[in-house]
């Protein structure tokens, strides 16, 4: 259809996609009268909500008023039948950071249920299925309890309607006002909830009397929303802290510290900081972690204090003799005193060591074919996926004719400096640069937990193309820092060393040169099947009618079809890695007691 006179194809665009979305909810809602109405159509209905990129907007220009956004959610929460004060049952344990705090949420909540607790555990975002998010005892509720709480709570909000104001609330509003309908209703002990972006104006942050507090690394991400010193983040992520509700913290750089410090000052929360794991280990003893990588350590250690802290102020009993008493709960003008280490109870050790996230440093071997995921997107948090990976993969049998192929995956969202990503992965020496939008497929209309209408496939692909442009460029230069000389930490005003080179990271160079052609696919599902050439079982192999038209990509072909060993690094995008594990593990939801991960629009 041609676009009305006066009026270019791109707007006339934007008004066809408006008219869709005004149809499918339309839809959605007759949909939401009848007594069949499917998980489907409840996922289709979710994803008319505003998502992400429109919500990030909302909270840009709300921020300058925090409390009206509370208010805003306090009164949804209300509409849909409850009142701030129910969330006090539910025993929460709240937690931010940037990175990390899904993986400490994780630990936390997998010690607890070695306790018998029944546990909730609320999330963002999610991986493949957006129930994921929501989960009881470590495994996402099902889809018809998600299809039950989900139109329960649409309803009740669509019947409840006010002309003066939104309708309906944001795409992860939504969900965490269904979270807390399913625990409260399916009567949790506990619930562990991850903090969506940063902390003072995030919707869970109506919760107004949690059990603890957590707080894991902070570093720079969505500076739109939170700013762009770690400061200001770390303004931010205080804002969750409550007058007499204990919070915990790993070790920062020196101001962002002293900013947690004194928002916790302010708000009468007694603030701590958490012994390093070496502390609970004793003699020779090393604790096994269920998540691979230096950095995790960090986030158990939080893990350990926010189960233990929880045990404590509900009276439970085996929580472990203290090695120490806390010095202080005092932060007038101090350091922030130190917690207490303590003696580990097997349930914690246990915990720790059955922890289960998919998409944090994980490995699918799939025959000759290795894939490393990753969905490290912060530059840190590359750093710390670029030790992990080159760690993860020398400790492989090498190939007895050294016929190894390397592949990078990637792609980035938002306003992260990609550059500054690419730029740390170049040490890996990578024979293959692939860059491809986190679309599964270049149509996803039959997959709804991956629908995202905040994006287009041309804006996508765009993006993919800078990214290879930077990749080739920074190839040019040579560049990459050695991702094995971690950066000083000050903590608490003093410097610490950095670790030595032990035999772990010690690693001689690459024999490789840094030539790494670059190729950008439309889709998942097309760069996945070029890197495996029908070599991994869950893949078809690429047909002769989708080659791709780089000269690269064929003699490429070729050296993937033949090397004996082909490591690929999936990162850069929760959501890509979310994709990746759709099409490599069409069902990764465990279904043993252990855990997984969860994400998408925010």
């Amino acid at each position: 259809m041609t676009p009305p006179r006066g009026l270019n194809p791109k707007g006339w665009v934007r008004v066809q996609r408006a008219v869709g979305r005004v149809a499918t909810r339309l839809l959605c809602w007759a949909l939401s009268r009848l007594p069949w109405a499917s998980f489907q159509d409840a996922i289709r209905m979710l994803n008319t909500l505003q998502t992400n990129a429109s919500y990030l907007e909302q909270v840009k220009r709300e921020r300058g008023d925090p409390q009206a956004q509370l208010e805003a959610m306090q009164g949804f929460l209300e509409r849909s039948g409850l009142k701030v004060e129910d969330l006090d049952r539910l025993n929460i344990i709240h937690v931010t950071g940037t990175k990390g705090k899904g993986s400490a949420c994780a630990f936390t909540e997998r010690i607890l249920r070695n306790y018998g607790l029944k546990t909730g555990f609320y999330s963002s975002p999610h991986l493949v299925q957006v129930r994921e998010r929501i989960r009881i005892n470590g495994q996402p509720i099902s889809k018809d309890l998600f299809n039950k709480y989900f139109w329960l709570v649409y309803n009740r909000l669509e019947e409840t309607k006010d002309p003066a104001h939104a309708s309906m609330p944001a795409y992860f509003r939504f969900l965490t006002i269904m979270a807390f309908h399913v625990f409260l209703q399916e009567k949790v002990d506990l619930a562990v909830v991850e903090v969506g972006i940063g902390g003072t104006y995030d919707c869970t942050n109506i919760i107004r009397a949690p059990v603890v507090c957590g707080v894991s690394s902070l570093g720079i991400d969505h500076t739109s929303i939170l700013g762009d010193t770690m400061e200001k983040i770390a303004w931010q992520k205080g804002g969750i802290f409550k007058p007499g509700v204990p919070a915990f913290t790993v070790a920062q750089p020196e101001r962002p510290l002293e900013v947690l410090r004194e928002r916790a000052q302010e708000r009468k929360c007694p603030l701590y900081l958490c012994p390093e794991l070496d502390d609970f280990e004793e003699g020779s003893q090393v604790l096994e972690l269920g998540l691979a990588g230096a950095h995790q350590r960090s986030n158990a250690a939080l893990a350990l204090q926010l189960a233990r802290t929880w045990l404590q102020c509900r009276s439970c009993q085996g929580l472990g003799e203290l090695k120490e008493m806390p010095p202080s709960t005092e932060l007038l003008g101090g350091p922030v005193p130190l917690a207490p280490a303590f003696q580990l109870t097997d349930a914690m050790i246990q915990g720790l060591r059955d922890t289960e996230w998919l998409g944090r440093t994980q490995v699918l071997s799939h025959g000759p074919v290795t894939w490393y995921l990753d969905g490290a997107h912060t530059t840190s948090s590359i750093q710390a996926c670029v030790r992990w990976f080159r760690q993860a993969a020398l400790s492989q049998d090498k190939p007895h004719d050294g016929s190894e192929v390397r592949v990078l995956l990637f792609n980035a969202t938002g306003d992260r400096d990609t550059a500054a990503l690419l730029k740390l992965l170049v040490p890996c020496h990578f024979d293959y640069a692939v860059f491809c939008p986190n679309f599964t497929e270049v149509s996803v209309a039959n997959n709804a937990d991956q629908q995202n209408f905040n994006v287009t496939l041309e804006n996508a692909l765009t993006r993919c193309l800078e990214n290879q442009r930077t990749w080739t460029r920074l190839l040019e230069e040579k560049v990459g820092q050695d991702p094995w000389l971690p950066s000083p930490l000050r903590v608490g005003g003093l410097l610490q060393p950095a670790p030595p080179r032990g035999s772990l990271l010690l690693v001689p160079a690459a024999p490789r040169p840094l030539n790494s052609p670059a190729l950008v696919f439309p889709c998942l599902a097309q760069a996945l099947r070029w890197v495996a050439q029908g070599r991994d079982p869950q893949l078809a192999a690429p047909t002769a009618s989708g080659a791709h038209p780089h000269p690269a990509a064929s003699s490429g072909a070729v050296l993937l079809r033949e090397a004996a060993a082909v490591r690929v690094l999936v990162t850069g995008s929760l959501h890509l890695v979310g994709g990746a594990l759709r099409l490599l593990e069409p069902d990764p939801v465990p279904v043993t007691g252990h855990l997984c991960l969860h994400e998408a629009p925010v």
